[in-house]
């Protein structure tokens, strides 16, 4: 068995067979969280988690990009976003389901801070977006602690500097748990950089997320503005670095699928070809790995109760 722990079935994107994506994956053995990204994504996580007994669960939580109007045009995905503030009650009132299971996702993105004729120009001259996406991080840490949640935390660099935003969000996360908050920390998702950088999650005690990104071919020298801008071998250098015991695998859906599906919409089945490239990098058996993955995911996400398996 495995958990997608951050998959996005709660989106537009499976408005229309979202049951069906659900009971595939069911059917593979693969449970799964799905996480919001702002109130309307948060609470149709809730929403679905709650017509299944068992196999679903969500988070809740405001993605850094979505505190302010923009257009997002990526390689997967072209959408624009509107402005919201961070409204702690109304992210709280959510978590009093009892299948919400974390906070999140929320944290940093730079990667488009840049392209400043993107968003709203009153927005980034009267606040300053870095400031705002500090503050709100902040306020999903408050929250996370008052509620004794783990956290889903998304980190992306600028296209300048890629581990910017890892560095900013490594200094805030220290300060908490310096002061003896976050005691349940959670995961970084989609990690996309640097082993040094990894480390420093761990010796906060957070575990590490890795999607399909693991799986795709690894170019000969990076591209710039390519996710992550890290050398071929350095995905494979953090995964098998990693200790195994602090991995948890995602799809990150319908984002980012995995090789063999690439390019394609990605689905929490997949995440099956995300456990088995770690196990390749790490040179160990797929059972083995699957199975220390679950456990890993059932020891971040405590509320999510550990299934009774038949003999």
């Amino acid at each position: 068995m495995l958990i997608d722990y951050h998959a996005h079935v709660n989106f537009n994107a499976y408005k229309d067979d979202a049951d069906e994506v659900i009971k595939r994956a069911h059917e593979a053995g693969v449970f799964m969280v799905l996480v919001g990204s702002q109130i309307d994504t948060s609470r149709r996580a809730v929403e679905i988690a709650a017509r299944y007994e068992k196999g679903v669960w969500a988070a809740v939580g405001l993605h850094p990009i979505h505190l302010v109007q923009m257009e997002v045009d990526e390689e997967e995905d072209h959408f624009a976003t509107r402005a919201e503030i961070f409204d702690p009650a109304a992210y709280r009132a959510l978590t009093q389901n009892p299948k919400v299971v974390a906070i999140g996702e929320c944290g940093l993105d730079y990667f488009h801070a840049t392209d400043s004729h993107r968003i709203s120009d009153k927005i980034a001259t009267d606040y300053g977006w870095k400031e705002r996406q500090h503050e709100t991080l902040r306020q999903h840490l408050e929250l996370a602690h008052e509620l004794d949640l783990p956290l889903i935390l998304h980190c992306r660099g600028s296209k300048a500097d890629p581990q910017d935003a890892y560095r900013d969000q490594l200094t805030i996360l220290r300060e908490y748990v310096q002061a003896g908050k976050l005691k349940r920390r959670g995961a970084i998702h989609c990690f996309i950089s640097t082993w040094e950088i990894a480390q420093q999650y761990l010796e906060l005690g957070f575990y590490i997320g890795f999607t399909g990104v693991i799986t795709f071919p690894r170019p000969s020298r990076p591209r710039s503005g390519s996710v992550g801008q890290a050398r071929p071998s350095a995905y494979d250098e953090v995964v098998k670095n990693t200790p195994l015991g602090r991995i948890l695998v995602e799809t990150d859906c319908p984002y980012l699928a995995p090789v063999p599906h690439r390019g394609k919409r990605n689905e929490p089945l997949f995440v099956r070809y995300v456990a088995e490239k770690v196990a390749e990098i790490k040179g160990m058996e797929n059972e083995k790995v699957e199975a220390a993955l679950f456990e890993n995911t059932l020891k971040v996400f405590y509320k999510i109760p550990a299934p009774r398996l038949r003999h």
